[in-house]
């Protein structure tokens, strides 16, 4: 918050800050940048989170083939686990190479061309949306884990976390994380304090029995093929454990200075808390015989499968550990809940970030590099929320659904991230080999930050063999994730971006087409002569007189004042009222049969620029000012559609007079009164004389 000497005036002030807050100055941007204690619950929450349901997604594709096929989750934990060091220790190599903010969009636009630019754009701005769907869609089965309840409410509850997560967002994004900084630290210790008690209680010989350790599984018989496919889409299931690993490398911006070395020290904390927790997790699901399956009602043995939501395997294994209804089972139920919803925070950080971008590089309306009232892109907090809600109605925050569209994404920003990087360093290794007088154009500079030695050799080299694997295996996880999970709805991805990519080129098509318009050249030249007004009147209202006024203070080379008639009645009252005035400015009716008050207006215009060439005109038109949504109903339509004509006439420009109407007291804090002086005096009979500025003339 502003402190009371730096508060912003009141004019810049609306109802929407008792929500967000008071504008914040731009010179305050430094102070919202995030210093690690908070980047890594802002940046962290989405990947920490993601192990409360990666290994419920995993056990839960094996039971389907059985319970025997948990004797392979170990193995897939572990390529798992392998995968996720690889994905970080890639990213570091791209925070330290790019850290601008535009993350693997960025690499792949600038190594590996627009095109794979677009593609990995598209991809993310899917992923986003699908983080905070899946997020708060979990967060929201959790919360029924422990309040079967609440299980009516699912898709209404989905749709209000979305709204207050937009809502803190919009008040920027120091205040946001560190309002969301508590749950996230208090998830990651919960967790850790729950392995390490189930450890604990194993290694002393009393491990923990899951409820559902007594039920069968109902499995139906599997052929080599359906085997080989279980086991990949298992992996690829656990895989989602990596969602989320990309978002510091999109969010390096947000750091406080050194932000690369604050940005790599925030990713190397998160991927070793992820790695511990998702690993821990699946042991003691696997020690404590969790059995947990896609249809409640194929395990054999729960009779409520029916009418009772199936518990998360994190809600059974606290309460294996720590006793159903225990303090420490609900300490871990809240804290997970929390910490899935608050994983579409870092969704909340990345998607505004890289539409900016976006909108920087003429891909995405200009609006989205705009920053609002509290120093963050609002624009795009808004409209990820909306795709987020709309995505939970039409699903209704079913989460087993969701779950199929959501890696797609993250995986082909994966690989073409990665790939990029490859072609980076190899550019940079190949700049330095070539001789003096033959070497090629430099490559990019391999790091933005000040405070970073230059690259060297050797380094470059290990960036590249670490990016190598990155690449190769998150292609090769790209490959069966597609191949698993298209037929379980991922389709719908392949189907999205594609329509996003196509928007993105015509959305720079059209910037580049307008750009091309409207730069200056030598053929077009400027040479107007002559500056002639018309005063467009109505009927003898204050409004009129303000506009009239307006038009002589101007003093134009010529001025008139325009009627169209429209009733003859109206007409000859205008013209007394115009002689009682006083009005000393030629008065010209034009007659409009068909009762339209632009095509008069437009071919009188016309045939004046016949006769006085490149002559400029200048419109007056009074328009009300209203303070309440709905008086725009019944206001200003009229002069609207007349103004939207008028423009198109080459050689005019519309001048807007403002009159505000008592209303709009509640947005502007003032009227449209007369002085002091003139109310006490009132309004004199014969007004002072309205007439054009000396040396001005009036044409007939």
């Amino acid at each position: 918050m502003t402190s009371e000497g730096d508060a912003p005036p009141a004019e810049l002030k609306s109802p929407k800050n008792w929500i967000i807050g008071d504008p914040l100055p731009t010179e305050h941007l430094e102070g919202q940048l995030l210093p690690k204690r908070i980047a890594l619950p802002v940046f962290a929450s989405d990947a920490l989170s993601s192990v409360a349901y990666a290994p419920q997604e995993l056990l839960m594709v094996l039971t389907a083939g059985g319970l025997a096929f948990l004797a392979f989750a170990p193995w897939i934990a572990l390529a798992v686990v392998v995968l996720l060091t690889t994905v970080a220790l890639s990213y570091r190599q791209l925070i330290r190479a790019y850290p601008s903010g535009g993350g693997d969009y960025e690499v792949a636009h600038k190594n590996l061309g627009e095109k794979a630019g677009l593609v990995v754009a598209s991809a993310l701005l899917v992923d986003y949306v699908m983080t905070v769907v899946v997020s708060v869609a979990s967060g929201v089965d959790n919360i029924i884990s422990a309040f079967p309840d609440l299980n009516p409410w699912r898709v209404e509850l989905a749709v209000v976390f979305v709204i207050i997560l937009a809502a803190a967002n919009l008040r920027g994004v120091r205040e946001s994380g560190a309002a969301f900084s508590v749950p996230t630290y208090l998830f990651a210790a919960s967790v850790l304090v729950l392995i390490v008690t189930g450890l604990v209680q194993t290694l002393s010989g009393n491990p923990p029995v899951a409820a559902s350790s007594a039920y069968g599984v109902e499995a139906e018989p599997i052929v080599q093929a359906a085997f080989v496919l279980l086991l990949l889409r298992a992996f690829a299931s656990g895989c989602s454990a990596l969602t989320g690993v990309e978002a510091v490398a999109n969010g390096v911006p947000a750091f406080r200075l050194p932000k690369v070395r604050n940005a790599q020290k925030t990713l190397l904390m998160m991927a070793g808390l992820a790695v511990v927790m998702f690993a821990g997790l699946t042991a003691l699901a696997l020690v404590s015989d969790v059995h947990y399956a896609e249809n409640p009602c194929d395990l054999i043995g729960w009779a409520e499968c029916a009418t009772q939501p199936q518990p998360s395997l994190i809600a059974q294994i606290a309460a294996a550990v720590f006793g159903n209804g225990s303090i420490p089972f609900y300490v871990i139920q809240v804290a997970a809940a929390l910490v899935l919803l608050l994983a579409a925070n870092t969704a909340f950080n990345g998607f505004p970030l890289l539409g900016s971008v976006l909108a920087r590089d003429g891909y995405a309306p200009k609006s989205l590099s705009t920053r609002g009232d509290r120093l963050i892109y609002s624009n795009g907090v808004i409209i990820l929320a909306l795709a987020a809600s709309t995505i939970l109605v039409i699903f209704q925050a079913n989460l087993t659904l969701l779950i199929q569209l959501y890696i797609i994404g993250v995986f082909i920003s994966f690989t073409l991230g990665q790939t990029g990087m490859v072609r980076h360093w190899l550019r940079l290794l190949a700049s330095r080999r070539h001789p003096a007088g033959k070497r090629r154009p430099p490559a990019r500079p391999a790091t933005l930050d000040p405070d970073r030695a230059p690259i060297t050799n050797g380094a470059a080299v290990r960036a590249l063999m670490i990016n190598s694997v990155g690449a190769t295996m998150t292609a090769v996880v790209l490959i069966v994730v597609t191949i698993t999970k298209f037929t379980h709805g991922a389709w719908i991805v392949f189907v999205m971006m594609p329509i996003l990519f196509f928007l993105m080129m015509g959305v720079n098509r059209y910037y580049r087409d307008v750009e091309r318009e409207i730069e200056v050249d030598a053929q077009t030249v400027f040479g107007s002569n002559g500056d002639h007004a018309i005063v467009l009147v109505g009927r003898m209202q204050k409004p009129v007189l303000k506009a009239l006024d307006y038009a002589i203070a101007a003093r134009h080379d010529s001025l008139e004042a325009v009627h169209v008639s429209l009733d003859d009645a109206q007409t000859k009252q205008l013209k007394k009222d115009w002689v009682r005035q006083n009005i000393h400015v030629k008065l010209r009716i034009l007659s409009s049969p068909y009762r339209d008050l632009s095509h008069p207006l437009i071919q009188y215009i016309k045939q004046h620029r016949e006769e006085h060439g490149s002559e400029v005109i200048t419109v007056y038109m009074p328009q009300y000012i209203v303070g309440h949504w709905w008086e725009n109903i019944l206001h200003n339509h009229k002069a609207r559609r007349v103004r939207q004509k008028v423009m198109l006439v080459h050689g005019v420009t519309v001048a807007l007079v403002p009159w505000l109407l008592d209303s709009s007291d509640l947005i502007y804090g003032r009227r449209s009164r007369p002085l002091p002086g003139q109310d006490r005096r009132g309004e004199p009979v014969r007004p002072v004389p309205r007439r054009t500025a000396p040396g001005a003339t009036t044409r007939r």
